[in-house]
Parts: structure tokens; C-alpha cells; sequence
């Protein structure tokens, strides 16, 4: 059974509708466990993330997608503090060779989601994590998906209407690639 880890802030509802589509896509791989956590003010004390649970059950999978929109051309203030919290993790690098992916979305098609992403790549760098990016080129895929042409991770538009079918498309088809990915990962001999 392959465990997979969402975790994310939401302030609207968007990025929680992109963790979703995240987790119905990797559910639709046989053997595959979401875990997934929304950071949100209970695991937070004074701007610090203090839930070590969450932590742990992150240490438990296989994979761990990051999530959260994209404010000021960074993520959020809530997910740094979870950042900040797993270098406690950095020194023993007890993520090494965990497979990680990203989500984030914005009010401008172009609102500088990829400083996010970045982030995101940097993060799971930190830990000696494998990055899953999005294998289909805008607008060169049967799927009708990516969109707005990010292949780092899923970057959606956000709007009055809320999230865009093809961005929510989109995360579904990440969900579901970084879990076939994680199943081949583990059955592999590099572990």
C-alpha cells in the first residue's frame, strides 16, 4: 500500500478544491492511502506550526504534495511556518528519497504562482526529496490539461467563478501521476 501525504493551507476554499482533485486523482490508482492536512489556525501557536502529528504521518509516506496559494509571489505565511517546522526533519534528512510535488493557485493567470512552485522545489530539495513535475506540455496533450503551461507543478487561476475546470483537471491528473510514480518508486531496488 502506498501512503501519499496533501498537505496544505487554504484561505478561500481554492486550494483546498485543488488538494481534492490531488486526492481523487491518487485514489484512482489501485493500493494507493491520502493522507491529507489542512494547516489552519489549531496547528499554529503564536506563527509557529506545532502539530508533530502531522509531521509524523508525513514521515509515514511515500510521497507528500505541497499546497498553497500564492500571495506576494511566495506561499502563505501559514505553510512557511510548516516549512520552518520540518527542519527539525533537515538534519537526519528523514524525507531522503520521498517523492514531492506542488499546487498553488492565484486571482492572475500569471500572478507569479512559479516563485511558489519554486519554493516548493526548494523545500523538497532541502530534504532530499524527488520532485514530480507535470509531464504534459500546454497545449500538446489528449488530456486537455496544464493549461497555463506550468510543468513544475499545478497552477491554477482562480476568479468569482472559483477554480477553472481544466486547472482542477489538472491537479487530478498530478494526484494521480505521482501515484503510479510512488508505486514504481517503491517496487523499485533504489530505496
Amino acid at each position: 500500500m502506498i501512503k501519499l501525504g496533501i498537505i496544505y493551507f487554504s484561505a478561500t476554499g481554492a486550494t483546498e478544491t485543488l488538494a481534492q482533485q490531488i486526492e481523487q486523482g491518487a485514489l484512482a490508482v489501485d493500493d494507493v492511502e491520502v493522507m491529507r492536512f489542512l494547516i489552519d489556525k489549531r496547528l499554529l501557536i503564536d506563527g509557529r506550526f506545532v502539530e508533530q502529528d502531522v509531521l509524523t504521518q508525513l514521515g509515514k509516506c511515500d510521497a507528500i504534495i505541497f499546497g498553497s496559494p500564492t500571495y506576494m509571489g511566495g506561499v502563505a505565511s501559514q505553510f512557511k511556518a510548516f516549512a520552518d517546522a520540518t527542519s527539525e526533519l533537515w538534519c537526519e534528512q528523514l524525507w531522503a528519497n520521498k517523492l514531492a510535488a506542488g499546487f498553488t493557485c492565484g486571482s492572475a493567470p500569471n500572478g507569479d504562482q512559479s516563485g511558489t512552485l519554486h519554493y516548493f522545489f526548494t523545500l523538497a530539495c532541502q530534504q532530499g526529496m524527488l520532485w514530480v513535475s507535470i509531464d504534459a506540455a500546454h497545449g500538446y496533450t489528449k488530456h486537455n490539461i496544464n493549461r497555463l503551461g506550468s510543468q513544475l507543478g499545478v497552477v491554477a487561476h482562480v476568479n468569482a467563478e472559483g477554480v477553472h475546470e481544466t486547472d482542477k483537471a489538472t491537479a487530478n491528473y498530478l494526484g494521480q501521476r505521482v501515484a503510479v510514480l510512488a508505486k514504481k518508486f517503491n517496487e523499485s531496488e533504489f530505496q
